[in-house]
């Protein structure tokens, strides 16, 4: 295993588990209700199977997710926010939004 990063701010460990394009979509689509897999496929284009689960096996081993799986023929499963989860994309809501802010100035800046 490798030694843990020093980190000189809060971004560091929080960018470790929410890094990369598609976890934060994952995380904002789970925190308001249960999402099988498909569904999920589906609310987020452009994502494949492949990164879509890898992403949520990483997402819930970092705590942020909880896989249940519901006894059933044939067996159904779903995604939910955990309440780290939650708090995490609690926080990334001011981000989003400026997010929303930068990409309207792109947009009206002149090519």
């Amino acid at each position: 295993m490798p030694a843990p990063q020093p980190y000189s701010c809060g971004l560091g460990p929080a960018f470790d588990v929410i890094g990369g394009k598609w976890k934060g979509l994952i995380l904002w689509r789970v925190h308001t209700a249960p999402r099988r897999f498909g569904e999920l496929r589906r609310l987020i284009p452009g994502i494949s199977e492949k990164v879509l689960n890898e992403s949520l096996r990483e997402m819930e081993a970092a705590g942020l997710v909880r896989r249940e799986i519901f006894p059933e023929v044939p067996p159904r499963v779903e995604y939910s926010a955990t309440p780290l989860g939650v708090e995490l994309d609690i926080a990334l809501a001011p981000l989003a939004k400026w997010g929303e802010r930068y990409a309207e100035r792109l947009a009206a800046e002149p090519a």
